[in-house]
């Protein structure tokens, strides 16, 4: 029986842990949280987000601008949100509307598609 979700994995380029660090722990205001010395030696980083953990691994020779896989993150103030990435020069694209709730999506620096929602 599976009881919940513990983590989900976003992956960026080898070397670029200093710059998605300063994209998700400065702009996005994430907690970085320490990895295990058993993992440390592969690269990346782990966040907290809420209850949940995003690991931020490192791969190469895959182009983040051709997936539309994605992490949602559950906002309470989405328009505070707005202004922050266009503070930061971060083109938003509006997303198809859905029912009961505002929502729209970025690419992060290494092209990973993001999305903000708020249940409305």
């Amino acid at each position: 029986m599976i009881i919940g979700l513990h983590h989900a994995q976003i992956t960026i380029p080898k070397g670029a842990e200093e710059q998605g660090k300063d994209f998700y722990c400065n702009v996005l205001g994430l907690n970085e949280i320490e990895k295990p010395d058993s993992l440390k030696g592969r690269g990346g980083f782990w966040l907290q987000v809420g209850d949940k953990e995003v690991h931020v691994g490192t791969e190469e020779g895959f182009d983040w601008l051709t997936t539309k896989a994605h992490l949602a993150y559950q906002v309470e103030d989405i328009s505070h949100w707005r202004k922050v990435l266009d503070e930061n020069n971060i083109k938003m694209l509006e997303s198809v509307p859905i029912p009961n709730y505002e929502r729209f999506e970025f690419r992060d620096p290494f092209g990973n598609r993001v999305e903000m929602i708020k249940a409305t």
